[in-house]
């Protein structure tokens, strides 16, 4: 399997409007993120959506991805939700609605964004999905066996998803000692970090992920949801601890 990251960045994306920090303001690639979103490949090659933010469509056209079989919806935030309607080309091309798993009160927000998509009668050219609502217990689906992993994000629950020995945990602040037991043993872990310093009220900062990778000892871990607080990347990223690394928009993991 395959995962690739489609966006790295944080709900305002980097560089940040109006902003003239050095991150916003360079030149390297890597510092520059779209809003955090993930797609697998599996080994039938069929592609796993993880999230569908406000660059969406930007992120599909530059990595030349021309289809989603299911999208796994984290929680109900614009920057992982309010691109659904750019899927509409897919669902025109395949003609099937395109399914959603995402947790029950997931479920009825996406209902309340997007109320054309799940009228008696559509409009023309409405975009159509099947919302599947999850718990906290692994299904199976497209041949691949997905855990959710629950997380808080503030004071909402959110799903991480894990996949054979890998899992992806976005908009994390807190997970318990229970959800943690799914984390260990992992070939790569995928964490939220925010920035370096001033603890967030609903995001790890990098104390926090490095506590955890002491902690869970996964064989990697690689660090999304970043801001321009965090640093540029090519000297961030040779300051971490071995077998810490920061994701890139594009990057590709095989696992």
């Amino acid at each position: 399997m395959k995962l690739k990251f489609l966006g790295t960045g944080t709900s305002q994306g980097v560089p940040v409007i109006g902003c003239t920090c050095e991150v916003c303001t360079s030149e390297n690639p890597k510092d520059k993120r779209l809003r955090s979103s993930v797609i697998i490949t599996t080994e039938e090659n069929k592609k796993i959506l993880i999230d569908c933010g406000p660059d969406f469509r930007q992120q599909m056209l530059a990595n030349h991805e021309h289809n989603v079989d299911i999208a796994l919806i984290t929680h109900e935030h614009n920057d992982h939700v309010i691109g659904l309607d750019d899927m509409r080309p897919l669902i025109f091309k395949s003609g099937k609605d395109v399914p959603l798993y995402c947790y029950s009160r997931v479920a009825q927000e996406i209902k309340n964004r997007f109320p054309y998509a799940f009228a008696d009668v559509k409009y023309p050219g409405a975009p159509a999905f099947e919302l599947h609502e999850i718990e906290n217990k692994p299904f199976q689906v497209l041949e691949t066996e997905i855990t959710p992993v629950e997380v808080i994000h503030y004071k909402i629950t959110v799903f991480g998803y894990k996949f054979k020995k890998l899992a992806y945990i976005t908009d994390a602040g807190y997970i318990s000692e229970t959800e943690k037991e799914k984390l260990k043993d992992l070939d790569i872990l995928i964490l939220n970090c925010i920035r370096k310093f001033d603890p967030h009220p609903a995001h790890f900062i990098l104390p926090d992920v490095i506590k955890l990778f002491e902690e869970l000892k996964p064989k990697k871990l690689f660090l999304t949801h970043i801001s321009h607080h965090l640093g540029l990347h090519d000297i961030e990223d040779k300051e971490l601890p071995a077998g810490i690394h920061l994701a890139y928009d594009g990057l590709e993991l095989n696992f």
